[in-house]
């Protein structure tokens, strides 16, 4: 995708030509990609290249014919061979400035409404996949239920992370994950993000599965236990107690994320965002498990600045920031939790949720209306 800055002739406002590059096999997926333009009536610009020709060179003849010395500013993720083949057909390439971040900081209207819709739909697609959610789903079934649920209301998952009790302890995990299964008392970490109409979700929710109705238990305890291992009143005692942690921890965190939520006004530093939520956890006694930055900007993509992190005093936040708000507890050998929801700073002051609603309970990720 090639973004060229024109002149407005009716307002004199500088805007963005979008155009596409790719291969004349693919053009008809990229009009499938349902890239949204500001007149329905103007058809997006494709230069199309035959597989015998050179598509550097198709691009400079199709864009820049007769504009000698084009400067391409190339995205910080391109390949390197790409910027080597603009390069040797005569574009200068140079990496995204200053002035790039300061404008993809701020978000367009339009943006805003599709930022909100990709973040509500992936909070729902949480909800609708809980009840799903049984004991002895591992880490790596539950992945796929996600992907297929946020794949059927036309979203595009990129990543999800799905980690069980003590492999929640580290923020993304460890290196050997997907098969720890659900428990009855099991904390589930559910980390995703989607695109959709070319923007981001991430959001992370810490549940439980439901527990069984009264009948499906009761049936249940007229089975006679598989294992001839049982558990030990000190076994059971101590399971109770890493519950009511797990509790505890839970609401902390939910606490953490409300303090950091009433720093993203206008005018706060980005330090004051993620110390408002480290207080709150290191009040608790549970500081030093904090591990990670409140936050980060969100839009095009799920990373973007500026970064919500407690050095960061330079970065004043202003309206039409979109930040994600995710503080995490992770405590080694037993579990973690983390609350992620994604916010729009606005000029009121009070921050708006692009996910609706933050949790609530434990049970349920999403509160009904």
């Amino acid at each position: 995708m090639v973004v060229e800055p024109v002149v407005n002739a009716t307002s004199g406002e500088i805007e963005g030509k979008m155009s596409f590059l790719a291969p004349a096999f693919e053009v008809g997926r990229v009009r499938m990609l349902g890239i949204p333009v500001e007149d329905e009536k103007e058809a997006l610009n494709i230069v199309g290249w035959e597989e015998d020709w050179d598509p550097y060179v198709t691009l400079r003849d199709g864009l820049f014919a007769g504009k000698k010395g084009a400067k391409i500013m190339v995205d910080e993720e391109l390949r390197d061979y790409i910027g080597r083949g603009l390069t040797s057909a005569g574009f200068e390439t140079v990496g995204l400035g200053g002035e790039v971040e300061a404008v993809r900081q701020i978000k367009t209207q339009p943006e805003i409404e599709i930022l909100k819709a990709v973040n509500t739909g992936t909070v729902m697609a949480i909800r609708a996949m809980r009840p799903c959610l049984t004991v002895g789903l591992t880490e790596n079934q539950i992945m796929e239920i996600l992907d297929n649920t946020l794949l059927s209301i036309g979203f595009e998952p990129f990543f999800d992370i799905v980690l069980i009790d003590e492999n929640a302890a580290l923020p993304h995990g460890g290196f050997v994950t997907g098969n720890n299964k659900i428990k009855e008392t099991s904390m589930i970490l559910i980390d995703v993000g989607a695109h959709y109409l070319g923007y981001s979700s991430d959001v992370c929710r810490s549940i439980f599965i439901d527990p069984p109705t009264r009948s499906t238990w009761h049936k249940l305890s007229a089975i006679p236990p598989w294992s001839a291992t049982q558990q030990t009143d000190t076994e059971k005692e101590a399971e109770k107690d890493l519950l009511k942690q797990k509790l505890k921890v839970w609401y902390l965190v939910l606490d953490a994320q409300a303090a950091a939520r009433a720093q993203l006004r206008p005018n706060s530093t980005a330090a004051s965002v993620d110390m408002a939520a480290r207080e709150v956890i290191t009040a608790a006694g549970y500081g030093p498990y904090f591990t990670h930055r409140v936050g980060h900007g969100i839009g095009i993509k799920a990373h973007e600045s500026p970064y919500l992190n407690k050095a960061n005093h330079k970065t004043r936040l202003r309206p039409g920031m979109v930040f994600t708000n995710e503080p995490g507890v992770y405590l080694t050998g037993k579990f973690g939790v983390r609350h992620e929801d994604v916010y729009l700073v606005k000029e009121s002051g009070e921050a708006e949720n692009l996910c609706r609603k933050e949790a609530r309970d434990p049970r349920e990720p999403l509160p009904p209306s």
